[in-house]
């Protein structure tokens, strides 16, 4: 079978589907690799580490048109999905939800597609979950954004002309990101905090030496995330919550509801409580973001308040993300195939769930379509 890469069109995308290392995997398990040539230039991996490594490097109609299974980050865009061969097997993001269009496109094409954001966010799917791996990198990166945009500095120092205060660090959404965000302020020298409607959150929040702000209101969802709150539990976490964000100096959003635009967290009276010279790094603005004055992609002062969206975070660290994504994509190619062949078993929790096209039928209901 033929393993196919491509170019990702997506606007300041970086990253690669699969790097030169699993590429020689794959290879050495009589899988033949396709790779666009310059495709994995923004993550610094080049056509010949590619040819080292096993793959073919050619043009991209060549390896469109001939890969059984094509993986990519980005969902494809209307005019690859023309050049898609027949029957072949996508694994990507597809935003399923906002993409419907495509998805009868790629149905017509009898396509089978597997939708990388409904992976289970289970242990048994660690090996493949996509969503974890690229979160630890966009945590880690949102930390080092919101210390670059503070006016102050995160580390306690005591010095001869005086001693500074250590930077309060505020995250909201405890997950695999919030939980680096967390780390990663933590080796900084800042004093760390997390907030999160999910009872799981607090141990693991303690874990990395957080303290745990425990609200007043818990919703664990399905799936590791937290459900939407009705209206009486967001009053009521807005009062809670109004006072934290109003006493931090840098505040990280990282909540996420799947399928659905992000919750909105942050008001506009609770940034109006902020210091001036505070910092709001929203993670969540790829769907909207948690504050009600995010402007995606933008960088925003309200007030002295300076409000940063940033988009597709993992692209601004692409080496390590591409590695991880990949190493994620080659165990998805080994979940769906022996022997070389399509092993497609809908026993397998992890295949079910993100299997959302099958030989050109759709496999979404209700609310998923």
């Amino acid at each position: 079978m033929n393993i196919g890469i491509i170019k990702e069109k997506y606007k300041g995308e970086n990253r690669v589907a699969l790097v030169p290392a699993e590429v020689k995997r794959l290879v050495k398990k009589g899988f033949k690799v396709l790779v666009e040539k310059g495709c994995g230039m923004g993550s610094y991996f080049y056509d010949d580490d590619y040819k080292s490594a096993g793959a073919e490097v050619r043009e991209y109609n060549e390896v469109i048109q001939s890969a059984d299974i094509l993986i990519k980050i980005h969902p494809l865009e209307k005019d690859e999905i023309r050049h898609l061969k027949e029957e072949a097997v996508v694994i990507s993001f597809t935003r399923y939800w906002e993409k419907m269009d495509e998805l009868k496109e790629l149905a017509d094409k009898k396509a089978t597609v597997f939708a990388l954001e409904r992976i289970p966010r289970t242990t048994k799917a660690q090996f493949v979950d996509v969503l974890s791996s690229q979160a630890t990198i966009a945590g880690y990166k949102a930390t080092l954004l919101a210390a670059e945009l503070s006016p102050r500095m995160f580390p306690m120092l005591t010095t001869a002309a005086g001693t500074l205060k250590p930077a309060r660090v505020l995250v909201i959404g405890v997950g695999v990101a919030g939980l680096q965000a967390l780390a990663t302020a933590k080796r900084l020298g800042a004093q760390i905090f997390a907030y999160d409607i999910r009872p799981a959150a607090k141990e693991d929040a303690k874990s990395v030496g957080a303290r745990f702000l425990e609200s007043p209101v818990w919703a664990e969802g399905k799936g590791g995330y937290a459900r939407e709150l009705t209206e009486e539990e967001k009053k009521i976490q807005h009062e809670f919550l109004a006072k934290h964000i109003g006493n931090s100096d840098v505040v990280i959003t990282t909540a996420q509801v799947p399928g659905k635009r992000a919750p909105l967290i942050i008001t506009k009276d609770m940034v109006d409580r902020m210091k001036a010279g505070s910092v709001i790094i929203d993670l969540a603005a790829d769907n909207g973001g948690n504050c009600e004055l995010t402007k995606p992609g933008e960088r925003i002062i309200h007030n002295g308040v300076i409000i940063y969206g940033p988009l597709n975070v993992p692209s601004s660290v692409p080496r390590p993300a591409s590695e991880m994504f990949s190493k994620n994509m080659a165990n998805f190619v080994d979940l769906i195939t022996r022997d070389g062949q399509l092993d497609i078993d809908f026993s397998e929790e992890i295949i079910a769930a993100s299997c959302i096209i099958h030989k050109g039928e759709l496999r979404m209901e209700g609310n998923d379509a």
